[in-house]
């Protein structure tokens, strides 16, 4: 659980172990701490889907994400506001880390044009135009009260000419610039409190000078954390990797490092050895809802019909009761029935196992032996 009895005025980082690369920390924020290594469940437009937020609590997260772009589309960042912020509006009153829609307007809207102003695009709801801009991004984040907020940035697909991966990367620049003097204003304003934060989204693709360039470069805005975008877009893990260990030396130990939009059990392990501090991803609810469960043991599809007649639970000794209480023959029922509990049991198992496999990984780092139980555990969860 997270420690919100001592509350503060103001976020800070603070690294309490090393083991080789990897980290032990803990950011401090007025809403709580969150224990790094962390993976924050993705609550896209204020739900993390098929799960009550009493149980993503439980399960053990200390922060969730939303997103930007789906929140200003519906129900409306004003509305949000008019409601008392996104914490009250979808009762979970730890932090919250708020993306910018940068990624959503690349992948999601109808029409699009980026320019030096923004990125005005079409709604993939309605068809309605909006643009973003990095200080409107800055604006909405501000009004649904999140704790952590992100940079406007360009993000690209990959793979990409390298001028025009300089290009978006420049522009992430400016953009990241921009972000900060409207987040400074909003803090003078009293629209952003002084525990709120705002980290800067390093790019660059895979090109390992560019990531450099960008570290530095956000690194000279002295912003409150540094996170490492544009990965995991079909690149490959060890791309990924590569592109990891290019990167990091460039940040500063004394502020968390965040890895966007990452990943599968693997990701995560390996990012960590190489000194992440945390992560998002939809996969655990994702894959929860079209039947498959991640388990120590390994993935396990429910959908498959060795299943029906096995009376064994996913995982005896979990402290999730959907893992621990509920037959595999019966999951095996309801995902083949397209029942929604199905769906909902699943996704609470998985989100479950993603804070178990960090707690892992704290305890791990705390014991100095991160690699001998990253061995371990890799052999563990790869078998079918």
């Amino acid at each position: 659980m997270a420690d919100t009895g001592t509350l503060v005025e103001t976020f800070r980082y603070r690294l309490l172990a090393r083991d080789g690369l990897a980290r032990r920390g803990e950011i401090a924020t007025p809403r709580g701490a969150i224990r790094t290594p962390a993976f924050m469940p993705v609550g896209t437009v204020a739900t993390v889907k098929a799960l009550y937020p009493e149980q993503v609590r439980d399960a053990g997260a200390d922060i969730l994400l939303g997103n930007t772009y789906h929140l200003m589309l519906r129900p409306g960042a004003e509305r949000v506001a008019r409601l008392g912020g996104l914490h009250k509006f979808m009762r979970w009153e730890r932090p919250i880390l708020t993306d910018s829609g940068g990624f959503q307007v690349m992948s999601l809207s109808k029409i699009r044009k980026i320019t030096e102003e923004g990125a005005l695009f079409q709604s993939h709801l309605d068809g309605s135009r909006h643009m973003l801009t990095p200080e409107r991004a800055i604006e909405i984040q501000c009004l649904l009260g999140s704790d952590i907020q992100m940079q406007l940035d360009e993000c690209i697909e990959l793979p990409a000419e390298r001028r025009e991966v300089e290009r978006a990367m420049e522009l992430s620049l400016r953009w990241a610039e921009r972000s900060r003097q409207a987040f400074e204003a909003q803090q003078a304003s009293g629209g952003a409190g002084p525990g709120q934060a705002m980290f800067g989204i390093v790019q660059g693709g895979t090109d390992e000078a560019l990531r450099r360039r960008s570290a530095e470069a956000l690194v000279q805005m002295d912003l409150e954390g540094y996170a490492v975008g544009g990965l995991a877009v079909g690149e490959g893990h060890d791309l990924m990797l590569a592109t990891l260990e290019a990167t990091l030396p460039s940040l500063p130990d004394a502020k968390p490092r965040y890895l966007m939009g990452v990943g599968t059990p693997l990701d995560l392990i390996e990012a960590v050895r190489r000194g992440i501090d945390m992560f998002d991803c939809v996969l655990p609810t994702r894959n929860g809802r079209h039947g498959l469960a991640f388990t120590w043991n390994g993935p396990v599809n429910l959908r498959n019909a060795v299943h029906a007649e096995d009376a064994s639970p996913l995982d005896e000794a979990s402290t999730c009761p959907a893992a621990r209480d509920y037959s595999r023959a019966y999951l095996h029922h309801l995902i083949r029935s397209g029942e929604y509990l199905g769906a909902m049991l699943l996704s609470w198992v998985n989100t479950a196992f993603y804070q178990e496999l960090m707690a892992a990984m704290r305890a791990a780092i705390e014991e100095g032996r991160f690699d001998v139980w990253a061995e371990e555990t890799k052999a563990r969860i790869a078998r079918k």
